[in-house]
């Protein structure tokens, strides 16, 4: 399992003093700051978060070594990640999405159906995006406990039981 995952990311400069735009994965979104110094995906550059205040779609916030506009410019894009041991535990039923890809789904009758590329979210609920030999183009699963009745991260599977005419 990845020991970083990611909780936000940068989409932007926020003013001219070297505030950036921060988008929150969290489910608390204001828990990211929390979760200080953040880091690059490699792990290599650190940088401490503190909120400043919540605008659409996210928080202001400054990052420790960016003091201009130009500087916060050049971080658009990035995505923020914190070590998994900083992160509270989750309940049986919940999985956090770097978790979740790349796992292999098969049907109920033992079928592999594909591999989880990434999970989205449009509003409603989670999907997990899978692709696969088998499949013609990419396909949207609900990720609910309906159709996804079994998560195994320790064997790396997922059984799914997908709406008739979906596949």
């Amino acid at each position: 399992m990845n020991d970083l995952i990611c909780v936000g990311s940068i989409a932007g400069s926020y003013g001219v003093r070297g505030e950036v735009r921060l988008k929150s994965f969290c489910a608390v979104p204001e828990d990211i700051e929390g979760y200080s110094p953040l880091t690059d995906e490699a792990g290599n550059e650190r940088f401490p978060v503190v909120l400043t205040r919540a605008i659409k779609n996210g928080f202001a916030a400054r990052l420790g070594g960016v003091e201009n506009k130009e500087e916060a410019d050049a971080l658009n894009g990035l995505r923020l990640y914190a070590r998994r041991d900083q992160l509270p535990s989750l309940p049986d039923d919940e999985f956090y999405h770097a978790d979740l890809i790349g796992l292999q789904v098969y049907d109920t009758g033992g079928t592999l159906l594909g591999r989880v590329k990434s999970v989205q979210n449009h509003g409603a609920a989670d999907l997990l995006e899978l692709h696969g030999p088998g499949l013609k183009s990419t396909v949207f699963l609900p990720f609910t406990l309906e159709i996804v009745p079994t998560v195994d991260l320790d064997k790396g599977r997922i059984v799914a039981d997908p709406p008739e005419g979906l596949l």
